[in-house]
């Protein structure tokens, strides 16, 4: 969706591994003496320091531990007793709050912990406060809706109202939550300073769960402006739908799971308004539309266009064009877009989601990185060069997907600027 235009101290945890033995198939254990492994000794540190102040409202409990790990953070408000609910981060190094803390607010904190062989009990307290509201908020948006079916190349997209400092964009990462159901990790990527984008190394798994959480509510984004709010959504990604066009032939071959279900006549882009080549990802979805150009100068237009499925934030999308049919499979005409007949892009705009891959080859220009939701117009090796926290080795070495049935590598070349919204 297009929202509203919709990160704390923390300590590292240290673990000090026991040792561990085995035995193999067929060992023998005797009583002869062995060394013993030395005991770990049992510490717990918390963060923040006691009476620290004007805090964010984004804080998090920082959390040190050797020896044994934490039972239970207990977090309340200055005259508040009940306790604020939250979650152990999956590297334990911090406990996260549910919901943004309240601005100009002491709070208490009482962390406890057992060693690893259960014998010792440490608890741990220190307070802290939260800074005034200072009324200088970011706005944020999260591009998915709650309980929506996406497809399966749908990148969770975050964007913002202001440019965010380069300075403030791992701490605004490290405050955005995804699960996923089967885990699919993936990694976050700053495509500019008003977006960043989360995908895996492949595309998502028909049926998958993600939940989002973007935890942004008085985080920092630089020149003394904080997140407007915090934002979260669960959706669904559907049956695989992919789009392939074909400029050398003007055909556009639907695979539906990874089997050629459909192929259409279409007309792109003719020579003074290409369509781009690339690898792309539907945004919108609209049954009926206006595209209007009239406030560009001589040569605007304003048109209804139906079955609209937007391939670019410059213009491009796939939609009926009745005017075109003729040309459809023969010639291209478009102002940059993908024509199709009212009963193919009927049939189309059915069986697709939001979020849904398309990939278009052989046209004059290659899509710009930006231009839309190109998270899968880049290598991995490239895409994950824009997280703006370390990216674990495992992940890293995820490489590319393999391209989906039908479709070349990624088009290469020199990007080039798109047209305006178009027929």
């Amino acid at each position: 969706m297009r929202g509203g235009r919709t990160w704390p101290v923390i300590a590292l945890l240290t673990v000090t591994a026991g040792l561990v033995s085995a035995c193999g198939p067929g060992a023998t254990v005797t009583a002869s003496p062995s060394p013993t492994a030395p005991t770990v000794p049992f510490t717990l540190g918390i963060t923040p320091a006691a009476g620290t102040g004007s805090l964010p409202i984004s804080t998090e409990v920082g959390l040190s531990v050797s020896g044994g790990t934490v039972t239970d953070v207990a977090l309340t408000a200055a005259g508040d007793p009940t306790k604020v609910s939250g979650h152990f981060r999956e590297d334990t190094t911090s406990w996260v709050p549910d919901e943004p803390l309240k601005n100009n607010t002491g709070y208490a904190v009482t962390v406890t912990g057992k060693s690893k062989n259960g014998k010792q009990i440490i608890k741990r307290t220190t307070t802290f406060s939260t800074m005034a509201d200072t009324g200088r908020e970011t706005g944020t948006g999260l591009y998915l809706f709650d309980g929506e079916t996406v497809g399966v190349a749908m990148p969770v997209v975050i964007e913002f109202t202001e440019p965010v400092a380069d300075s403030a964009r791992a701490g605004i990462q490290h405050r955005l939550f995804v699960k996923t159901t089967p885990d699919q990790p993936g990694v976050w990527h700053w495509a500019s300073a008003r977006q960043v984008w989360y995908r895996p190394p492949t595309y998502w798994k028909t049926g998958t769960t993600i939940s989002v959480r973007a935890a942004l509510k008085g985080v920092p984004t630089g020149d003394g402006s904080y997140g407007d709010t915090d934002r979260s959504a669960t959706a669904t990604v559907g049956q695989k739908v992919f789009m392939d066009v074909d400029n050398s032939t003007k055909q556009m071959s639907v695979y539906v799971d990874d089997q050629l279900v459909k192929q259409m006549p279409v007309s792109l882009g003719k020579a003074s308004t290409p369509s781009s080549s690339g690898n792309m990802v539907t945004m919108s979805h609209d049954y009926s539309t206006i595209f209007d150009t009239t406030a560009e100068g001589p040569g605007g237009y304003r048109v209804q266009v139906n079955y609209a499925m937007r391939l670019t934030w410059g213009g491009e999308f796939i939609h009926a064009a009745p005017w075109s049919v003729g040309d459809q499979g023969v010639r291209n005409v478009s102002h940059g877009c993908v024509n199709m007949s009212m009963g193919n892009s009927s049939w189309l705009f059915d069986i697709t989601h939001i979020g849904d891959p398309v990939t278009v080859r052989g046209t004059e220009v290659a899509l710009t990185n930006g231009n839309g939701w190109t998270a899968w117009n880049q290598s991995w090796a490239d895409y994950i060069k824009d997280s703006a926290l370390p990216v674990p080795a495992a992940l890293a070495a995820a490489g590319n997907p393999p391209a989906p049935t039908g479709t070349p590598a990624a088009p290469t070349g020199t990007p080039a600027a798109v047209a305006s919204p178009g027929h």
